[in-house]
């Protein structure tokens, strides 16, 4: 039992054979704790159960606790590749114990755990105790058997733990490794204690006080937390004093060496520690939902990041190396953390883009930083002028400028290189402040400059706690919000999604002692800035105060699965109708989504159907959503569609769901998607997709309406219930109900054809015998006039055209009054007398009569129409006088 995974397992399998919950891992990025960067401890996780404020259902657990130390107050970084102990990421081992057993409990299981089971000579152990903690020393004694020379007390803050200046402390003891007289070093205490030869293994945390600002209290339930670094024991007890020649660590470095062909030795050495300590960081960080950013975490990221690819470049890789290293990292740790499995696409093209970019980067930073320094000698300084030049007009860090001259013990003028950093930042203040849009913002831009933007947790996490940096009321900034103000929150981290790209921002609430609010919108402003709009309900909500953000998980679980959705429908409408579809809008909420798209006509049932079904069957397939970081052109280049009115920076997310059953694309990935939105993890989380509505948007762009999940199938059960309530009307079984509706229509047309002709028969005089229209002589020509109702004006002409038949040679006026009174006149001419009398001055004449103007038509036929029908007979007569003139 010597190798790294198997002596993880051995420690969580006596913590859990002693009665400890075995606790999965936190995420590197702390949900509950918003002044780290990293989790830096592995007690990190459990912050909130030993202050009292969360409870959970056991009172004893053991983690192996993933932790990064690369930014902030713990930062590693520099001396990583140089030492036999510094790294990066590492994990802590630990067990814990909230208000359960405590000191002699504690000092028990350690001692028979590193004894015991792990057969550490205890020759080799020596134990610190803080000065004043005498219980600790004499459990020592009596549980180990430990002679006085072998339990040194230790009257510094070392050996005292706090969580900060306020809040729970106490006492701890430290377990110590004697690697032997042939390693340079002193126990702990001693002048020589900063050798190597005394290594701590194990810290042992008694906290029993809480620390007020005005006394040190006793806690009513003492606790314990304990952190054993895995690569410093693994390297104990595999006989070697440096944490780079455990398994894990052969196994990284091997795969460097064989994929440079460089050994590791002499200066190489450094440069494959590095490469194999910051592929762990940097994957780790990956999987947990870390990107490289120029802000925040993704900036550490990417200085880690960078650093391991400078030392492939000092290697000699003339191609992107990190990723293909994950395989091996993969292998060596994936079964302990199987988000490295899942994440294995992300990391590896994450890293291999960054590369990529790096490598351009160096290339010419490196030459111009030669040009720069070549009059200076070892010991010297680079102006922070040229520095800051590299960074800004070339896109070298500084950090990458100190590294690169570190060999040649050559150092960078910091504070030059911040005042021309600040100087560029108030020429830029300068060049917005009274511009265009800028100025209708000017305080979103102003707090962007001074706090940064906002780190998005958002995901892979719904609730998450942050420090509030900034409140704005009324467009300026306040100290504070009461209960009932509303106002705008800005935090350092959050949780919740601004709207961007289509999708609503998310909801939700904010909270801490004494105090609760309601966020009902986030929007993005300034390029990052999430700006929250919240109304106090209890309390006061001031700057500086640590809150809790708990975004609302049904809301933002609607939203997720429609804007997934929206997504495969894309892709079906373009395999359904062609890859002339391309989207032109959209939107996203809890309640359905709609995706506008260019389609010059509207959708057939079938089509529609077709669309329905195939977004559906990647909903069936139940397909991980993967996500990847990838370059704008290489994204697009790879197939992945942008999508309409988003803007891109130089890296894009790139989302991708489900795999392709119909055409070309057949075996192949379903939906590629540029997109920074939140997603379902699997597109079986969608549930279902119905499609609701389909239409015209605007000239050649239309628009599809959906629902999916609950609120599709609570839409389908109404349907259901519909075609039910029909089916019952009609006396017919439900699947019938469309035969018996087309029967029915087609019935009521029929109806509508007899009962339409037989008032026109009516109309006309017909229906008996010898029935017809009356028939005049008015001058030289017969007229054959009559006043109806109840006809539709649309069968005026056809009347007509039957009156001139039966006339054979004369003049019909046909005026229909209407219920409302409004009337509609047609007059036709029989074609023998049409060079004697016009129609359409016929209609003239009867249109003027019935109150309106104008009418037209041919000679034969004409059609007018006016607004007072009692004028019907007025205007006959007006019209057979005109006649009779004639």
């Amino acid at each position: 039992m010597t190798g790294v995974n198997e002596i993880r397992s051995a420690f969580l399998d006596y913590f859990a054979k002693n009665d400890h919950e075995v606790v999965e891992s936190g995420p590197l990025v702390p949900r509950n704790d918003p002044t780290l960067m990293f989790t830096n401890a592995g007690m990190v996780p459990f912050k909130n159960v030993f202050t009292g404020l969360e409870k959970r259902d056991y009172s004893r657990a053991t983690t192996s606790q993933k932790v990064v130390r690369a930014g902030g107050k713990h930062n590693d970084l520099d001396n990583v590749g140089y030492t036999a102990r510094h790294h990066t990421f590492f994990e802590m081992l630990g067990n814990f114990s909230f208000g359960d057993y405590f000191k002699d409990r504690a000092i028990e299981l350690a001692w028979n755990l590193i004894t015991k089971e792990f057969g550490l000579a205890k020759d080799k152990l020596l134990i610190t105790v803080y000065s004043e903690d005498q219980e600790a020393a004499d459990l020592w004694k009596k549980i180990a058997g430990l002679s006085e020379d072998k339990i040194i007390k230790i009257p510094t803050s070392d050996n005292f733990w706090t969580m900060g200046d306020t809040g729970p402390c106490g006492p701890c003891s430290e377990i110590f490794y004697d690697h032997g007289d042939h390693i340079w070093g002193g126990p702990p205490g001693s002048p020589e204690e900063d050798g190597d030869r005394f290594i701590e293994i194990w810290n042992l945390v008694f906290m029993q006080y809480e620390q007020t600002p005005e006394a040190r209290l006793d806690l009513p339930r003492p606790s314990i937390d304990t952190g054993m670094g895995l690569e410093r024991i693994a390297a104990v007890m595999q006989g070697v004093h440096d944490n780079y020649d455990i398994d894990l660590f052969k196994a990284l470095i091997g795969a460097s060496v064989n994929a440079t062909g460089v050994e590791a030795e002499g200066a190489a050495r450094a440069s494959h520690r590095v490469i194999a300590d910051h592929l762990r960081s940097t994957s780790f960080l990956i999987a947990d939902g870390v990107l490289p950013s120029n802000e925040g975490r993704g900036y550490v990221l990417r200085r880690i990041m960078r650093r391991g690819m400078r030392h492939a470049h000092l290697l000699g890789a003339s191609e992107p190396l990190m990723w293909k290293l994950v395989p091996t990292l993969i292998r060596e740790m994936g079964r302990a953390y199987p988000e490295l499995g899942r994440a294995e696409a992300l990391i590896t093209e994450t890293l291999k883009l960054e590369e990529t970019r790096f490598r351009k980067t160096l290339e010419r930073g490196l030459g111009l930083l030669d040009t720069a320094t070549e009059g200076l000698s070892e010991g010297g300084e680079l102006d922070g002028e040229t520095a800051f030049k590299l960074y800004d007009t070339y896109g070298f860090p500084l950090d990458l400028t100190q590294d690169a001259l570190r060999a040649r013990n050559i150092t960078v003028d910091t504070d030059g290189f911040d005042a021309a950093m600040e100087r560029q930042k108030a020429e830029a203040r300068a060049a917005w402040s009274g511009s265009g849009e800028a100025a209708t913002e000017t305080v979103w831009f102003a707090l962007k400059e001074k706090l940064g933007a906002t780190e998005f947790l958002g995901y892979d996490a719904e609730r998450a706690e942050g420090v509030v940096t900034a409140l704005v009321a009324d467009g300026a900034e306040v100290d504070s919000l009461s209960a009932g103000q509303s106002g705008v929150l800005i935090v350092n981290q959050t949780p919740f999604y601004g709207e961007s790209g289509g999708q609503v921002g998310d909801t939700g609430t904010l909270s801490a002692s004494g105090l609760k609010a309601r966020i009902t919108d986030v929007q993005k402003k300034a390029d990052g800035l999430f700006v929250h709009m919240l109304t106090v309900d209890e309390g006061t909500l001031t700057r500086d105060l640590a809150v809790e953000l708990t975004v609302d998980h049904d809301r933002r679980g609607s939203v997720r699965s429609n804007h997934s959705a929206t997504h495969l429908l894309h892709e079906a409408l373009r395999e359904v109708l062609g890859t002339h579809v391309a989207q032109k809008g959209s939107m996203v909420t809890p309640e359905r989504l709609r995706f506008d798209f260019s389609h010059p006509k509207p959708m057939e049932n079938d089509e529609l159907a077709t669309v329905e079904s195939y977004a559906n069957e990647i909903v069936l397939q139940n397909a991980l959503v993967e996500t990847r970081l990838m370059a704008v052109d290489e994204a697009i280049e790879s197939g992945a569609t942008a999508l309409f009115g988003e803007k891109y920076g130089d890296e894009v997310r790139v989302v991708t769901m489900g795999t392709a059953l119909h055409g070309d694309k057949a075996g192949k990935s379903y939906s590629v998607e540029l997109c920074g939105g939140t997603h379902v993890r699997r597109t079986g989380d969608i549930g279902l997709v119905t499609l609701v509505n389909e239409g015209a948007v605007a000239a050649g762009v239309r628009r599809i309406e959906a629902l999916t999940g609950q609120a599709a199938r609570e839409y389908l059960d109404q349907q259901d219930k519909r075609v039910r309530e029909l089916a019952g009307l009609l006396k017919v079984g439900a699947g019938d109900v469309t035969a018996r509706v087309a029967q029915l229509v087609e019935d009521r047309k029929r109806l509508e054809k007899e009962l339409a002709d037989a008032k026109k028969k009516l109309a006309m005089g017909g229906g008996g015998e010898g029935g017809g229209a009356a028939v005049k002589d008015a001058g030289a020509f017969k007229l054959m006039a009559r006043t109806v109702e109840g006809i539709n004006p649309k069968d005026l002409k056809g009347m007509a055209d039957d009156a001139k038949t039966q006339l054979g040679s004369g003049v019909v006026v046909l005026i229909n009054v209407a219920e409302d009174g409004k009337a509609a006149i047609v007059t036709a001419v029989t074609k023998d007398l049409t060079e004697k009398v016009s129609a359409v001055d016929l209609v003239r004449l009867g249109s003027e009569a019935l109150g309106g103007r104008g009418g037209g038509g041919r000679p034969d036929m004409a059609q007018a129409g006016g607004p007072d029908g009692a004028k019907a007979e007025a205007a006959i007569a007006a019209i057979e006088a005109h006649l009779a003139s004639l």
